[in-house]
């Protein structure tokens, strides 16, 4: 019997480089002339894992999260594991908007894949595993196929593809 092999598909962000491009954008905004005395605020939650805008308008709030995106897309965080709610009013006459960083498969995510990747008609195995998929099969190049099939699709979040054994 040959030796099965696997690749787990997650979604995972490194908070890290979440935390370190929000403060390079709370310094852009402190000093950038058009934002110093707007009275534009970012701020971060790291165990909920959301980030939140207060601006006076909705073009300033707009600048702003420009300038949190690109920060972050310097720092390799996928913008797809930033879900942005609408623009609520805030105190003030402000308006707030946030973003929830998103990490983790969901079931219905989870399910969609699995799905798609049956519909491919490869000889694999998919696992449901809490947040994560493990996939496995006989031959290896069936399993880079899988992974090749996969990044061609869009599920609404960035997927990476570990432990690939």
């Amino acid at each position: 019997m040959a030796k099965e092999s696997s690749f787990d598909v997650v979604s995972q962000v490194n908070m890290q480089e979440v935390d370190n491009a929000f403060g390079q954008a709370k310094k852009e905004i402190t000093q950038r002339y058009d934002l110093k005395d707007s009275g534009a605020q970012i701020s971060l939650d790291k165990g909920g894992k959301t980030i939140t805008v207060l601006a006076p308008s909705d073009f300033v709030a707009k600048q702003v999260i420009d300038i949190i995106t690109s920060k972050l897309i310097k720092r390799g965080i996928d913008i797809n594991a930033l879900k942005w709610s609408n623009p609520e009013n805030a105190s003030g006459g402000n308006v707030r908007q946030t973003a929830n960083i998103i990490e983790g498969i969901d079931r219905d995510t989870a399910g969609k894949i699995n799905k798609d990747i049956k519909a491919t008609k490869k000889k694999v195995k998919v696992t449901i595993e809490g947040d994560k998929l493990r996939i496995s099969s006989a031959k290896i190049d069936t399993l880079q196929e899988v992974i090749a099939f996969l990044k061609e699709q869009d599920y609404g979040q960035p997927l990476q593809y570990v432990n690939y054994r």
